[in-house]
């Protein structure tokens, strides 16, 4: 199993916009191949700075969501509303 840190900062005055949006995101994951669980999470410091965490059953599982024409999609709904680029680390167990 692996771990996905994805890590986006949200334009201000957008917020409630993007959770809209962000929440179909994860419904579609939720669905894919491979999807454990996941859990998003806002930055105490910085209300606009969110994680999502997720777990995947293995890489290929999630290479194949992320380079899926769906996430493409609905990445492209939120991508306006995010003054950085999306971060994504990869973890898995030592």
């Amino acid at each position: 199993m692996i771990r996905v840190i994805i890590e986006r900062h949200i334009a201000e005055s957008l917020e409630s916009a993007y959770e809209e949006r962000s929440r179909s995101i994860l419904q579609s994951a939720v669905a894919a191949a491979g999807f454990v669980s996941g859990e998003t999470l806002v930055d105490a410091r910085d209300r606009n700075h969110r994680f999502t965490l997720a777990n995947w059953r293995s890489e290929a599982d999630w290479d194949r969501w992320y380079n899926s024409e769906e996430r493409r999609r609905l990445l492209s709904e939120v991508k306006p509303m995010m003054d950085q680029d999306e971060r994504i680390t990869i973890l898995e167990q030592c």
